[in-house]
This record gives structure tokens, C-alpha cells and sequence, in this order.
């Protein structure tokens, strides 16, 4: 069995649908019914857009059903007790063999979980590979309480690795000064500074365009160090959701993004012999892969002895963004959606997770910050607030 994403020639109805799924088995047909249930989360009832999830939901369920071949397994074996089921053996293995953390595990399973109640549904299978339990959450306050009838117990999955509480890693002051100061590849530094600025996520600064790049000092319509509204289109770039965003980009990155692509982007470009529609190119002069980019931190990281993740940069922006605007007189908006509109953020409870952070963070870390990353995320260089955003 194979993976493949499909091209622009893929139509159904007309309509191309680049970049799906296909769960292939080895006579090149579609598998099913994983094939059908992909088409009908991704398509028919789910309506997600963004290609960047429909490759991460072909991946879960291949590595599933690659785990099964391996194994010689069926996927509707017949009922087994629950702790010998295939379902609880690809849990383990991946646990155990892969070393997996519990949550990448989970996201899998959650995914395999739902693969198996569709399955259920459709008739394909008469019992589920795992067992139930009923669990109490807290009573639902909100807006909608009303039309609660959980009686606040609900069904989990006992299938499900138990988690730890993730804790959010960020860079502090003086690491994000050193990577600063480190001689660093030009594109590497570039994606660092992009993301670490302005927040966006690592398949947002990868493939953001040339097109979207311009010399402010140029622009009679600008004031030196104000900062600059960009708006991200995903006709342009990948952008998760597939639903278009403004960044608030500070005018020095957009000189170093202006300088970057007038001389190193240009000496990358003419050795491929392409002509890429992002900004930042690799050494060969190529688009920044999703593994391209975590190479990228790896070699930042090397450099500079300590973590270096996109993630953890994203964590940075939004946690001293957010600190540094609830701080500021002359903010007359609301800090935390400020943050998620910058970030993307569907849901203002995603966003709260930083400020919690910064009510849990020690207040010697706090001040320690308050200097330097004040005027990074939140001022101009200048000392200017951030085009006084309203």
C-alpha cells in the first residue's frame, strides 16, 4: 500500500481536488473503506479546506494501515478483548517501539477512533475494537447551556494513551537576544525572525511570497518605524484553515526581508535556475519544506546549545506580545484578540493559554523581559507603539 496526494487532474464534479489523500493498496486502487471515510471527514461532511490537514489526516491513517500490513493484521479482525485488539496493539507499538509522545499518539488514535464509528455507522463492522467509558466534565456555563443535555458525562475512548499536561516552551530574553547574535545562515535567520516577529507559523513563513515583500523606505505613505499591516491570502501561501489573515509586520524585518531578497534570495534563485513564488530559499535555491524548516532550526539550535523550535517561536510572540500590550497606555484595544487575530488563533480560548502563562510565570522572568521584548513585539524601534493599532 501507498500514499499519495493528489494532483490538479484529480476531479470530481469538475472541481480539482490537488492535494487529497489516496490511500492506495498494492494494485493501485483506493483502500476502503479508509478511502471513503477520508472523502467523506475531509469532504463531505467535514468541509475542510486547508490541504495541509488533509495530508496530516492521510498520513494518521496511513501509518495505520502500513502498521497492519507489516503485521499482517486486518483492520475488522474478528472481536477481541479490548487489550488485544489491533487498535490497542498499533497504541502500544507506537508508544513503545516509535517512542512517540502521548499526545502525537492520540491525535492518531483520535482519528482511528472516528475511522472506526463511521465504520460502525455504515454497517461495515458490528462492534467497535474498544471500549467506552463514561466520563464527568464540569457543568457548561456559556452562552448555550441551555441546549446542554449531557448531563455533564461524556463518553471517552479507552483506547486513548494517558497525557500529561503539556506546558507551552517559549525562548526568553537573553536566548532570543543570542540567536540574534549568532552568525546564522541568511534564510535561517530570516524564517526565525519572521516567525519569532510576527507569529506565523511555520508552513506560513516557508511559503510566504515574494510578492507580499517591499521596501517601506520607498513608500511616501509610510512613516519611519511604523508597523506594517500584511494581509496573507491562501491563494498566496499555505495558511492553516485556508482562511485569510493580517500580520503586523515591524518595519525592520520588512527592510531585512526587502535586503534578503534583493541579494541572498537572488544568489539562491539563479542556482536552482527556478523561479519560486516564496521568499525564503534553501542553499540550493528551492522552497523551504515542512522538514526543511526543522533542519533549519536544527542547525540554529546547534549553534546556539539550547532548544530551537517553530513552535517555541510562535509561543515567544504570543506570550511577551500579549504581556507587552496589556502593559501599555497607549493600546486602547483588546490585547488578547489583538493576539489571536495576529496568530490565527479560531478560538480566543486558544489565545488565553498565554495569558495564563503570563499570570503563572515568575515575576523575576517577567521584568526580566519587560525591557527588550517590549520593544520587540510590541513597539517600534523607536519606542513608537505598534502603529497604534486600535
Amino acid at each position: 500500500m501507498r500514499l499519495v496526494m493528489a494532483t490538479a487532474d484529480f476531479l470530481v464534479a469538475g472541481r480539482s481536488f490537488a492535494g487529497f489523500p489516496l490511500l492506495l493498496d498494492d494494485d493501485g486502487w483506493p483502500m476502503e473503506p479508509a478511502h471513503s471515510f477520508l472523502w467523506h471527514t475531509l469532504i463531505t461532511h467535514g468541509g475542510v479546506e486547508s490541504t495541509l490537514t488533509w495530508e496530516a489526516y492521510g498520513r494518521r491513517l496511513y501509518d495505520y494501515f502500513a502498521f497492519l500490513a507489516a503485521n499482517e493484521l486486518q483492520w475488522d479482525e474478528a472481536q477481541k478483548p479490548h487489550g488485544l485488539s489491533v487498535v490497542t496493539r498499533y497504541r502500544d507499538w507506537s508508544l513503545g517501539e516509535l517512542a512517540l509522545s502521548p499526545n502525537t499518539v492520540n491525535k492518531r488514535l483520535n482519528l482511528i477512533v472516528r475511522f472506526y464509528d463511521w465504520c460502525k455507522r455504515q454497517g461495515y463492522i458490528t462492534q467497535l475494537p474498544f471500549g467506552v467509558r463514561d466520563v464527568r466534565t464540569p457543568a457548561h456555563h456559556g452562552f448555550l447551556a441551555h441546549v446542554d443535555r449531557s448531563g455533564g458525562v461524556v463518553q471517552k475512548p479507552t483506547i486513548m494513551a494517558r497525557e500529561r499536561k503539556a506546558t507551552i516552551k517559549l525562548l526568553t530574553k537573553t536566548q532570543v537576544r543570542q540567536c540574534f547574535g549568532t552568525q546564522l545562515d541568511p534564510s535561517h535567520a530570516l524564517l526565525f525572525n519572521m516567525m519569532v516577529r510576527t507569529g506565523m507559523r511555520s508552513c506560513e513563513a516557508r511559503s510566504f511570497p515574494l510578492a507580499y515583500v517591499f521596501n517601506p523606505r520607498a513608500r511616501s505613505d509610510l512613516r519611519t518605524g511604523q508597523m506594517l499591516r500584511i494581509l496573507l491570502e491562501p491563494a498566496d501561501m499555505h495558511i492553516k484553515y485556508g482562511k485569510p489573515r493580517s500580520i503586523d509586520v515591524p518595519w525592520s524585518l520588512m527592510e531585512d526581508m526587502w535586503t534578503y531578497s534583493l541579494h541572498q534570495r537572488e544568489i539562491r534563485r539563479r542556482r536552482s535556475g527556478i523561479i519560486p513564488t516564496a521568499l525564503v530559499l534553501t542553499e540550493l535555491g528551492h522552497e523551504f519544506s515542512k522538514s526543511a524548516v526543522v533542519d533549519a532550526m536544527k542547525a540554529i539550535e546547534k549553534k546556539v546549545g539550547f532548544p530551537v523550535r517553530a513552535h517555541m517561536l510562535r509561543h515567544t510572540y504570543g506570550t511577551y506580545t500579549l504581556s507587552a500590550l496589556r502593559k501599555s497606555p497607549e493600546f486602547h484595544g483588546e490585547p488578547l484578540l489583538y493576539v489571536r487575530d495576529r496568530m490565527g488563533h479560531s478560538d480566543v480560548q486558544t489565545t488565553a493559554i498565554y495569558l495564563h502563562l503570563i499570570n503563572q510565570l515568575d515575576a523575576q522572568i517577567v521584568l526580566a523581559h519587560e525591557d527588550e521584548l517590549d520593544m520587540l513585539f510590541a513597539t517600534t524601534e523607536h519606542g513608537e507603539m505598534a502603529g497604534r493599532i486600535q
